[in-house]
């Protein structure tokens, strides 16, 4: 009903698997490497469990279009069945045709298949849905289908996809030796808050929204909360919040709307919280984030000589600070401070200021650069670290842009001189950062932050050799290829051919994935897209998130 009113080219919300909808979360992207890592592990069983909605059958959807070619597959979507059943589904599946009705028949027609496959050079995977209404006798069934083997591989994989009580089930003793067969086993769990937010986004996107908002980000974290993370509520109540909008003619959803849609989706559940209770709340929470910004702001690096109580609790505070990052930078230190400056105590003057924390651009890239455990000497800049495969990048942006890139970053700061200075910021959450300066290291409000942030920032980012600083509609190249390969992995699609240029279907995808990431949607991948691409697999390179509270 509201498609059309919101420009939509279909509903963003269905709650049908469709793998084109399929978001990629870091749990879901490693939920479908298990399945892929089972189909060429050598047989035997994959366990894939997570409770009602988490998005377990699209991901196996996702999966069946990226198997092999030379893989045979059988998919059991109903598999409350007897043995018999079961064993007759599976020779449906694999379009074998048994010789009688009995048990021995099928599991006979069944192994001549599967050695007639495996002299042909194919592969066979049995995928059952919804495993977990299994019985006992149909679990140790499958079991005995496994048993026929080679001296390299089993010749049937099987893929056991259920909720968390099949887990429970295969604890049991009668069905440890299926168990000892399991080679890698998932559990798919909710999404994240940030999570949520780029789920809502991405189906939108998807569905032809462009960079409309029709979620603000406002209502993201109570979204997260009435749906718990898990996709199928996150679906049903944003697709009956849209519904909502569009009954009262509104261009999108907003606080009341959302309530009254989890009053009907989620009925019987607990009542939301007040509208009274919510004010009250929030003037707590604004309260006390004005202390703790008024009280980092004090504690945020300054050029300007402390007051004396704070120059009293700087040595203190100097002790508390880390030994390793104050050491490096003592030099500095002792070189900033006025030059005859008079230290003797019987002096009149004020206390003398602590050095300041700011560092040089060579300072701070060298810091940067330690964090990619690469060593760059004071007075190597950008160019020395292009030969170590770092590459710069120099921009503007707010902090919500530095926190998507999820990296290290050095950042200016105006301290009332006409300049601003520079800072290594090097963890943030959802109320705090920590700077790292000439002094050492410093945790500071997030709002006073942002006042004092002048939006430039500068950080590092690796890619493969081949890959351009720019890659644009018509390139060809490796580059294009990784490009492509990573697209079409993120949108549950068929790897497309090597040595493509960068058009149709694939620049499509680049498009939609650069608004779903608040990019601009140019269709160029420079190296903000390239950075929000290649994030899953980041392993090896520094995070700015996952260092905050250490």
């Amino acid at each position: 009903m509201y498609t059309q009113y919101f420009n939509l080219k279909q509903q963003p919300f269905s709650i049908a698997p469709d793998p084109r909808y399929l978001f990629m979360s870091e749990r879901h992207r490693e939920a479908l490497a298990h399945l892929l890592y089972g189909v060429g592990s050598g047989g035997g069983f994959v366990l894939l469990t997570g409770e009602i909605g988490a998005g377990k059958t699209t991901v196996c959807r996702c999966f069946m279009e990226q198997i092999p070619a030379d893989c045979r597959l059988a998919y059991i979507f109903n598999p409350k069945l007897t043995v018999e059943e079961l064993l007759q589904s599976v020779c449906d599946e694999f379009g074998v045709a048994p010789e009688g009705a009995s048990v021995k028949a099928y599991v006979d027609a069944v192994n001549s298949y599967l050695l007639e496959s495996h002299a042909a050079g194919l592969n066979n995977v049995l995928v059952i849905d919804e495993a977990q209404n299994l019985s006992a006798d149909v679990l140790e069934q499958l079991r005995l289908l496994t048993n026929l083997e080679t001296s390299e591989r089993k010749l049937l994989q099987i893929i056991l996809i259920g909720q968390p009580e099949l887990r429970q089930m295969l604890a049991r003793p009668e069905l440890e030796q299926l168990a000892q067969r399991v080679i890698a086993r998932y559990h798919l769990g909710p999404l994240s808050e940030t999570e949520v937010g780029s789920y809502i986004q991405h189906r939108l996107a998807v569905a032809g929204a462009g960079a409309v908002e029709l979620f603000p980000r406002g209502l993201l974290r109570r979204i997260h909360q009435l749906s718990k993370g898990v996709p199928r509520r996150i679906n049903l109540l944003c697709d009956r919040a849209l519904l909502g909008a569009y009954v009262e003619n509104r261009a999108q959803v907003n606080a009341l709307i959302l309530r009254r849609a989890a009053e009907e989706v989620f009925a019987g559940e607990a009542a939301p919280v007040k509208a009274r209770a919510w004010r009250v709340a929030a003037a707590g929470v604004l309260a006390g984030a004005a202390l703790t910004a008024a009280a980092a702001w004090q504690m945020m690096p300054s050029a300007r000589a402390p007051s004396a109580s704070v120059a009293a609790a700087a040595p203190q505070a100097g002790r508390a600070a880390p030994a390793s990052a104050a050491a490096p930078h003592a030099a500095q230190a002792a070189a900033s401070a006025p030059h005859g400056a008079d230290s003797s105590p019987d002096s009149p003057a004020a206390p003398q200021a602590p050095a300041p924390s700011w560092l040089t651009m060579d300072a701070a890239l060298s810091q940067l650069a330690s964090k990619w455990d690469v060593a760059l000497s004071e007075g190597e800049g950008c160019a020395e670290a292009l030969k170590r495969n770092l590459h710069c990048m120099q921009t503007k942006g707010g902090l919500e842009e530095i926190r998507n890139l999820d990296r290290p970053v050095i950042i200016k700061l105006r301290d009332g001189q006409s300049l601003p200075r520079n800072v290594l910021l090097t963890a943030l959450d959802g109320k705090n950062a920590t700077l790292v300066g000439a002094r050492g290291s410093e945790t500071v409000a997030l709002d006073a932050l942002d006042d004092r942030f002048d939006g430039t920032f500068t950080t590092f980012w690796r890619a493969p050799r081949s890959w351009r600083e720019e890659v644009r509609e018509g390139d060809k190249g490796p580059d294009v290829d990784w490009l492509a390969r990573r697209l079409a992995q993120m949108n549950g699609v068929k790897k497309p051919r090597d040595n493509q240029p960068l058009a149709g279907e694939t620049l499509r995808y680049l498009r939609e994935f650069q608004i779903a990431e608040g990019l601009k949607a140019d269709g160029v991948a420079g190296p903000r897209t390239f950075i929000r691409l290649s994030q899953p697999g980041r392993e090896t390179e520094p995070h700015l998130l996952a260092e905050a509270g250490k």
